[in-house]
Parts: C-alpha cells; structure tokens; sequence
C-alpha cells in the first residue's frame, strides 16, 4: 500500500511537472507567433520565423515571406534583404520582404550578426567582412529551400547593408542581381568622415583612441558601447541635433520606425575593421550581373549612391525618387518604387 501511494505522489507531482511544461511551451509558442513588426501583416503573404547559420557558425534570425498562393512543388525567384545599419527585420527591410512576397517573390529579410535575434558574441559588434557573409548565408538558406530556384536568387540592400551587399556579390556569383537603396557606405564614412572631411591626424587621433578603447574593453571583459535610441518611442525630436541625426531620430526614436532591438549603436572597436576594410574596392567585378540604384532626391546620403553608380560597370541603372529623403526610403510605401523593383528583378532572375 506504502509503494503504490508513493508512486501515486510521483505520478502527480510528474504530471505537475509535464503540465508546467506544455504551459511554458504553449506561451512560448504564442510569444513566438506574435507579430512585432512596425508594418501590418498582409493578408497576400505566408509569413514564417526562420534560423540558419553563417560560415562562422553564428545563428541568423529572419524572416521569410511567401506569396500566399505559392505552390511549393515549383521553383520561385528569391530575394535577402538587408536592414538599415543599426536597424531589424522587423522594419524597413521586413516592408521590403513583405512587398516582394506579395509580387511573387520569396524574400527573406535578416538580423545581421550580433544584432537583433541573430547569435553571436560580444553583442552589437559590427563586422564589415561578418556583415557581408550574412547576405551569403541568405543565399545558402534560400537556395536549399526546395521551392526555390537557386539559379534566381537576388539581394537588396538598404542603407548601411546595401554596401554589405555589393560587397558579397563582388565575389558570391550565385547572386545574380542587386538592388540598393539609400546606400550608405560604412567603411568609407568611418574612414573618412562625412562627405571625406576626415584629415589624416584626425584619422590618427581617433584609431589611436581606439587603441586604447580595446584595452579598456579588455580589462573591463565587455565592449565599450555608445549610448543608441531609446529603447521606448519618444514623443519628439530633442533640440539642437543636427539633420542627419533630426533624421535618424525620427525613424529610430519615434513611433513611426522605432523597435525596441533597433538602438542602432554598435561596439566602439567595431570602426577598427572598418577603417581597414574597404568595401568598394571591387564592385566592377559584379559586372555583367545588373545593379539597381536608388535614391532620393533630398537624401543626405546621395554622394555615396552617385559615386558607386560612377564607379559600376553596366548593366547598371540609377533611380532617383522625387522629393525621398534617405530614411523615406526605408518604409515610405508610396515613395519605395515597389514596381520598378519588380521589374528590374522579375527580368533579371529568369
């Protein structure tokens, strides 16, 4: 009688345990399928969370958007869409993936390494080299995907990731086509200063900084990080920023953009690798894989768009939008040209 009473006791106290269990599991489940975006969920796509490794072993987080009516028994075109430099999937690039699922595309917008729900160590590191890899990681997922057709697969990028993403094609053939748009050029920015105004002393001055930066951060056992946007919506601009940063806020900081993994600062020794990792320096080579450029009219960031477009060969083509500052082009739906993006990829990944 004592043995089957105790193990009556354990049996409870197992089926306590395993109920505790599935209730964890069921919230993480409802938690996984919530939608965080900073953009409706449209009723033309399938959306699904995935997770897939670079050649550094690092875990990438995106998320893959399907037409709705997609037959997975035949071959579509894709796309890797990249985010702004220092934002998440769940912004600008996810509107992008969202949109070119919708035209018959299957998209996969990431978080780059160390960032967002991406893995990796220290967080927020930013790595030229490890940053582009992750546009070649998409193009390893995708073209494993059996309803794709590894033959057709594209990237876009935006901003910061529009470079990351010139530089994988440079030397990915597998991506055949590319679309940027409000490119910014990191490597290029870091080293020179804005609009190349950085003097040599001034170059010396800030990497001895640094310098001394990677021993703080090896006496402290953590990375230095700069203060980035706040991680709950602010209300408005504050005074005195100038108006790359007025800019920047108003996406990041304020409802119309802001997400709480998007602070956009990255590790202070991350500029290190930039300053010594140009991004550029092969871009002809993409040729004669077509690019896409495209820029607004008011962008800030014009010069770095315009002097790729110069340095490309053909076939290649620059888009300018009316009236489209640079960060219009993140999430601005009736200023992204969604038709020539189409186009431009529906002929080229044939």
């Amino acid at each position: 009688m004592k043995t089957n009473a105790f193990v009556t006791k354990m049996m409870k106290t197992l089926l306590s345990i395993l109920t505790l269990v599935l209730a964890a599991n069921l919230a993480f489940a409802e938690d996984d399928m919530t939608w965080d975006k900073t953009f409706k969920l449209s009723d033309k796509v399938i959306h699904e969370k995935v997770s897939y490794p670079n050649r550094y072993g690092i875990t990438l987080s995106a998320d893959m958007y399907m037409p709705k009516d997609i037959d997975k028994s035949k071959k579509y075109p894709a796309l890797v869409i990249g985010t702004p430099y220092g934002g998440v999937k769940e912004q600008g690039a996810g509107i992008y993936a969202q949109t070119m699922a919708e035209r018959g595309f299957v998209a996969i917008a990431f978080d780059e390494s160390f960032n967002g729900e991406s893995g990796g160590e220290p967080r927020h590191t930013s790595s030229p080299e490890i940053f582009s890899e992750d546009f070649s990681a998409g193009v390893d997922f995708l073209g494993t995907r059996p309803f794709v057709d590894r033959n057709r697969i594209g990237a876009i990028g935006i901003c910061g990731s529009s470079a990351f993403a010139l530089k994988a094609a440079q030397v990915d053939q597998r991506i055949k086509a590319i679309a940027t748009a409000s490119m910014y050029d990191m490597s290029r920015l870091i080293r020179n200063g804005w609009e190349d105004s950085m003097t040599p002393e001034e170059r010396t001055k800030m990497l001895t900084e640094l310098g001394e930066q990677r021993w703080k951060d090896f006496e402290n056992g953590t990375p230095g990080l700069p203060e980035g946007f706040p991680t709950v919506a602010a209300d408005s601009i504050p005074e005195g920023l100038d108006p790359v940063m007025s800019e920047f806020w108003e996406y990041y900081a304020m409802p119309r953009g802001h997400h709480p993994r998007a602070q956009a600062a990255f590790t202070l020794t991350s500029n290190m690798a930039f300053t010594n990792f140009p991004l550029m320096n092969f871009v002809e080579d993409i040729s004669p894989r077509p690019l896409l450029f495209i820029m607004g009219e008011k962008a800030h960031s014009r010069y770095f768009t315009e002097d790729v477009y110069k340095m490309a060969k053909e076939p290649k083509e620059l888009v300018i939008i009316p009236g489209a500052r640079h960060i219009d082009l993140y999430d601005r739906v009736d200023m992204i040209p969604f038709d020539k993006l189409e186009d431009f990829f529906t002929k080229n990944l044939k």
